[in-house]
Formats: structure tokens, sequence, C-alpha cells
């Protein structure tokens, strides 16, 4: 870590827990790189195609339960 992150960690403690959770989230999303302008697009037009898909019968859903069962199995 560089002496500037260092001496920037105790007044960083010194923020609310909101104001600590806001500059955590910023920082991460500032690894990610510049946004991909058309995803926001892409995942509205996927949410609806999903949602037609469960409206029509074509999509069958399970209880969170199973699911949630499943994933212990597996991950156990």
């Amino acid at each position: 870590m560089t002496a500037l992150a260092e001496k920037l960690k105790p007044q960083l403690t010194t923020l609310s827990p909101a104001d600590r959770a806001e500059l955590a989230s910023y920082l991460l999303e500032s690894l990610d790189g510049p946004a991909d302008p058309g995803a926001a697009q892409a995942w509205e037009a996927e949410l609806i195609r999903r949602a037609e898909e469960v409206r029509s019968g074509r999509a069958q859903g399970r209880p969170a339960h199973e699911v949630f069962a499943d994933l212990r199995k597996r991950h156990s």
C-alpha cells in the first residue's frame, strides 16, 4: 500500500458508515472502468424477454426453498 493510502485510512474511518459505504461503492465501481453504454438497454431487453417467457408459460419457476436446498447440497 502506498504512503498516501496509509495516510488516508485513519481519516476515512472517521466518516459516517453511510459515507464510507458510498465511498467504497464509488471506489469499487472505479475499478471496473467505463460503463458499457449499451448495457442498461441490453439488460432491459433481457428482463422483458424473461418476463414474457414466464407470462407465456415457456419458463417454469421453482420454489425458492428447493433452489436453496440444491445450492446447499452442491456447495457443502
